[in-house]
This record gives C-alpha cells, sequence and structure tokens, in this order.
C-alpha cells in the first residue's frame, strides 16, 4: 500500500494543474474550493438516495470528478465532525465528542495545525464564508480573510409551527432570497473567485442548510407538491432488537418525535421541506461552480464537496443525527480536479478525515505527521484500487462504527453490539450480533475499533487539585 501510495501521489502531482497553466494561480500550485454542507444526507440525485431530490448541480460536479458512494464522517453530529475534518484528528484522540468545547479552546489542541493554516504557511491566501467548524466561530487567526458568518437563525424568519422548540420548525419563507444566508455566502464567495489575488487560494464555503429549522425560498418549497412526496422508508418493530444502550445514546436535545411527525399530519411537510433545502442549497452550490468554470481559475482549481453528516427523517422511529447508523453516518463527497478522473464512482469505505492529507498531495504541499486520515490519492487515480481500510465513525467515548463495503459493526462503550449485513440489509432492519456464525466477521472488525479513547476534552486550562487540608492534629 505504501508503494502504491507513493506511485498514486508522484502521478498525481504531475497532473497538469500541479504545473504553471493559462488561468493558473501566481505560484503555480491549483487554487482550492473546499464546499461543506449541514446534514446532507444521501439525498442527492447522483446517489439515488430519495426520489424526489434534485440536485443538478452537485450531480455535475459527480459527472466532472470522482464521486465517493460509500463515504462517512468521523462523528454524527457538527463540533466532532467539522472538528475533525479541519485538524485531521478522529474524536477518540482529541476527545472532542460533542457540540461542546470549541476545538481551540482545548489545551491539547492549541499547537495543532489546521488545514487552512497549513496552506496559509505554504503560500496560500485563505478565506472562509458560512459554516465550517460548529455554530459558525473560527479558531484565532485560521482564516486570512473572513466572510459573513451565519447565525443559527435569521431575524426575517417566520416562526410557522409555534408549538415546536428551539430550531425545530419548517416550511418556506417568502422574504427576499438575496438575504437567505446561504445565497448571501456564495455571493460573498464569487465575490472571492473573481477578484484578482497574487497568491493560490484556499476558499471554503460552508453552506447552513439542510439544517434545522427546515426553512427554503418559498419559490423552491412550490416546486414540490405535498401530494406527491415520497416518505422514506421504516419497518415497525425496527428498534426491537437494539441493545438498551441505543436509547441513551440516540437522544436529539429538542427533536420532536417521529410520533408527533406522524399523528400531526406533519411528516409529509417536514420531508417537503428537507428537499426543498437541499435543492436551494443545490442552487447556491451551482452558483460556485458556474464562478470557477467561468473564472481564469477554470483549469486550476480543486474542488472538494462534502457534508458534515447525515439526518433522519424518520427512518428508525427518529429525527436528527446522533446515532452510529448508515443514514447519520454516510455523506455525499466529491472531489474533483483537472486532469484527474471524471464521471467516476468509488464504492471502497472512505472518510471525511482523508480531506486534509489528500489536499496536502493534490497540492503539493509538505506532510504533516500527526495527521491520521489516509489520501485518497491511489483511489482517485483508480477508484477499484486495492483499499484495506474501513470508515470509523465514533459518537462519544469509546462508542464506533466500522463500515467496510459489505457491513457496518457497532460496539458501544459497554460491549453492547449491532451488525448488519448492508448488501441484503441497505435499511439496517435486523441486527446480526448475536449470530454465532458472524462472530469471525464481528471479530475481523473489531480490529479497527479504536485502541485510543480519550477522555471528553474541556476547554481552558487543565484544573488543578487542591491538596488536602491537614488535620489540625498532624
Amino acid at each position: 500500500m505504501n508503494r502504491l501510495l507513493t506511485a498514486s501521489v508522484c502521478a498525481l502531482l504531475s497532473f497538469p494543474f500541479a504545473q504553471p497553466c493559462e488561468g493558473a494561480s501566481p505560484e503555480g500550485k491549483p487554487n482550492v474550493l473546499l464546499i461543506a454542507i449541514d446534514d446532507l444526507n444521501d439525498w442527492v440525485g447522483c446517489l439515488g438516495g430519495h426520489p424526489d431530490t434534485r440536485t443538478p448541480h452537485i450531480d455535475r460536479l459527480a459527472r466532472n470528478g470522482v464521486l465517493f458512494t460509500n463515504a462517512h464522517c468521523q462523528a454524527p453530529i457538527c463540533n466532532p465532525s467539522r472538528t475533525s475534518i479541519m485538524y485531521g484528528l478522529r474524536p477518540s484522540t482529541s476527545g472532542v465528542y460533542m457540540n461542546a468545547p470549541r476545538p481551540w479552546t482545548v489545551p491539547a489542541l492549541k499547537n495543532h495545525v489546521t488545514m487552512a493554516r497549513h496552506f496559509a504557511a505554504n503560500g496560500y491566501l485563505t478565506l472562509t464564508t458560512g459554516k465550517i467548524y460548529h455554530g459558525s466561530g473560527l479558531p484565532p487567526g485560521d482564516f486570512d480573510i473572513v466572510g459573513p458568518r451565519p447565525g443559527q437563525r435569521l431575524e426575517r424568519d417566520v416562526r410557522l409551527i409555534k408549538d415546536l422548540k428551539g430550531l425545530w420548525d419548517f416550511g418556506p419563507q417568502t422574504y427576499k432570497e438575496d438575504f437567505f444566508q446561504d445565497r448571501a455566502d456564495a455571493s460573498w464567495a464569487i465575490e472571492q473567485i473573481n477578484a484578482s489575488h497574487n497568491k493560490p487560494f484556499f476558499l471554503a464555503v460552508g453552506f447552513y442548510r439542510p439544517h434545522v429549522p427546515f426553512y427554503s425560498p418559498a419559490r423552491v418549497f412550490q416546486e414540490i407538491p405535498k401530494a406527491e412526496v415520497n416518505l422514506p422508508p421504516i419497518k415497525a418493530g425496527d428498534r426491537d432488537d437494539l441493545p438498551e444502550i441505543v436509547n441513551e445514546l440516540t437522544i436529539a436535545p429538542a427533536a420532536p418525535t417521529h410520533d408527533w411527525f406522524v399523528k400531526g399530519g406533519h411528516w409529509k411537510n417536514a420531508v417537503r421541506s428537507y428537499l426543498a433545502c437541499v435543492r436551494s442549497t443545490d442552487e447556491q452550490v451551482g452558483r460556485l461552480l458556474d464562478a470557477i468554470e467561468g473564472s481564469p481559475h477554470a483549469g486550476n482549481t480543486v474542488v472538494v464537496l462534502y457534508s458534515d453528516h447525515g439526518f433522519f427523517l424518520g427512518e428508525k422511529e427518529r429525527w436528527a443525527k446522533q446515532s452510529l447508523w448508515e443514514r447519520a453516518t454516510r455523506v455525499p463527497f466529491i472531489i474533483s480536479a483537472p486532469a484527474m478522473n471524471k464521471g467516476t464512482r468509488c464504492s471502497r469505505p472512505t472518510e471525511l478525515l482523508s480531506i486534509y492529507p489528500t489536499l496536502i498531495d493534490l497540492c503539493g504541499l509538505p506532510k504533516r505527521g500527526a495527521l491520521e486520515g489516509a489520501s485518497l490519492a491511489p483511489l482517485l487515480m483508480d477508484p477499484n484500487a486495492q483499499w484495506q481500510r474501513p470508515a470509523l465513525t465514533t459518537h462519544g467515548k469509546n462508542n464506533h462504527a466500522v463500515r467496510t463495503e459489505r457491513y457496518r459493526y457497532i460496539r458501544y462503550y459497554e460491549g453492547s453490539e449491532e451488525l448488519y449485513d448492508l448488501q441484503t440489509d441497505p435499511n439496517e432492519w435486523t441486527n446480526l450480533a448475536a449470530k454465532k456464525e458472524l462472530a469471525p466477521v464481528k471479530k475481523q472488525l473489531a480490529r479497527w475499533l479504536p485502541t485510543v479513547n480519550a477522555d471528553p476534552a474541556r476547554s481552558g486550562a487543565p484544573r488543578k487539585r487542591k491538596a488536602p487540608k491537614k488535620k489540625a492534629n498532624q
């Protein structure tokens, strides 16, 4: 594998985009456009996840690059997933498992070089807008130029379902589309693409939708007739063969129950709203791709598109992400670069953790030994290349899922297990963990479980233990 990786990287770095060419950045290195989408599961056209989805622009990017059809996040929740991508470390290593603390406040990570800082240290102008880290925060000095930062809610948004708590609202919004945050972020990014720079650029754009609340422009929402919306498949009693610990670990704060959606007649409208958000975000992706293709950078830009994790819309009788099942971990993931394979699909299990080391290879930057992801250079050269690594997802300390091309194996901190054969059971309706004949499969998959399971990270300086007070007679 090491020899193959070396050969593949050398071949990649010999591509025309790694040399000065017409429209090239001043230093001859390729530009990078990183597109992050929040809570987007496989409901995109090129992945065939839902019959009512429409994503012509994401599909266009897939036709111009490599689509990883078995890609998975490293955590099924925003902060640890995004931390893993930008810092290049597994949650089980960093200890960042939940939406707090922010990684740049964790003492053990303060000296770790993020992806953006590594590009900046090697001659790149780094720019960002939208949501790249959780809550739209940024490590101090992480990017050279910072555009608009979206909040969790916009003042223009009108609450549509009064009895829902927090962010769990959905439906169309009627204000001017230029004021929708994702469109504003795309507009700012297009200005940067069209600007004159004296360095190659690393531009990270984070779209907030289809994150809750599922708010889309009314124009897009009305394109999807409610009566024609297909609901995701569910199975009665699907959770009956699950370990008890699952009920503890898959709780989504403030999320309505599935019964609320079904009995209140809200399920179709919520799915419709999610699909509308997907379509609206795809439009913004299209604007970015049009800007790149119409600019001098068209022949010299690497484009990476991914979602931070998936999302449940009734499957397994639940909503949100926060679980180690396929719907929460599988994500759209595309890499497109000039002179690279186009319209290629790769079914090998891959991780978002690989983005950092792969971009290092594609852009010819110095390697960083601390990164835990594997470069995808061999698969970019040959999507059917030998690939022994599974994809790992972690949700809380010592709870992990191992995903291969065929199986998903889950082990929880107290030892309970789940096992699914995705070839025969793509919806993960039947837990096979108790079958004795599959014990060798479980044993083989368990070899990939992380051996390091850090305690949950804390922000700030470590607490000092106070010395015990001496008793009066001592």
